[in-house]
């Protein structure tokens, strides 16, 4: 039940609040806040859904926290839906890039119970609303400027804070994009190696006759096929050409 030194808004504004005197006075609709010192002041409840006031309570008015429950001490401010809209947040803004780009929305911020004071916020791709969303880590440096509804930085991608919680689909993303590092990896090895074993093949003819234990393809080609082959022919052309065994008989001296 005592409370920590930080806490995250959602687990605040999903607990039902019970007064010291024993009334629920429903679960947290929203939070109070100052943009400009990006500080929490207190936060809003719901009584009931058939009434149209809003409870408003402070932050100092925190006591304590379970699992089910808030603890406040002292009686809250009374309010309307209409008022309680006109309060100034950064929550569900939209966070642009230094291109002027939007790519995130402002989904939470993590706050210090005694203070107030924002410690950081905590940024989503889709709706922030959808369980399982992953959640990036936006600290108050990286904020440049700030409007109703919008929030400016100086980085280009989500890629370039701190993921604080990941989906099963950025997961999916982060360990298909590991494998592809991996591959590319191993082809670059393989590769290097590949072209280092060409290298050390000996490719040229005096490269063979340098080593005692090859050979040379055409040692014997010109003694044994050479004579061989012309042997046939000679004897091919003498016997199927008429003046040639013409000339053999008649004695020619050139024969």
């Amino acid at each position: 039940m005592a409370l920590n030194n930080e806490l995250l808004l959602s687990n605040l504004l999903q607990h039902n609040v019970r007064c010291d005197q024993g009334i629920d006075h429903g679960q947290g609709i929203m939070p109070w806040m100052y943009p400009p010192s990006h500080r929490l002041l207190g936060w809003a409840t719901k009584p009931s859904n058939l009434r149209l006031t809003r409870d408003v309570w402070r932050l100092d008015q925190l006591k304590g926290i379970n699992s089910q429950e808030v603890y406040v001490k002292g009686i809250p401010a009374t309010s309307d839906q209409e008022t309680l809209n006109r309060f100034p947040t950064l929550l569900e803004a939209d966070l642009i890039n230094k291109n002027g780009v939007k790519i995130a929305i402002l989904a939470d911020f993590v706050f210090q119970v005694k203070t107030g004071k924002i410690s950081y916020y905590l940024v989503s791709r889709s709706n922030p609303k959808i369980p399982g969303t992953s959640r990036w880590r936006l600290s108050i440096n990286n904020i440049k400027d700030q409007q109703p509804g919008l929030v400016f930085t100086d980085f280009l991608s989500l890629e370039d804070l701190p993921i604080i919680k990941s989906s099963l689909r950025q997961n999916l993303l982060l360990k298909s994009e590991k494998v592809r590092s991996r591959f590319k990896e191993i082809s670059l090895r393989a590769n290097g190696r590949l072209e280092g074993w060409l290298e050390d093949i000996p490719l040229h003819q005096e490269d063979f006759s340098k080593d005692s234990s090859t050979f040379n393809l055409f040692d014997d080609w010109e003694d044994s096929v050479s004579r061989e082959s012309s042997n046939y022919l000679n004897d091919s052309f003498l016997e199927n050409d008429p003046s040639m065994n013409e000339q053999k008989n008649n004695g020619d001296p050139w024969i």
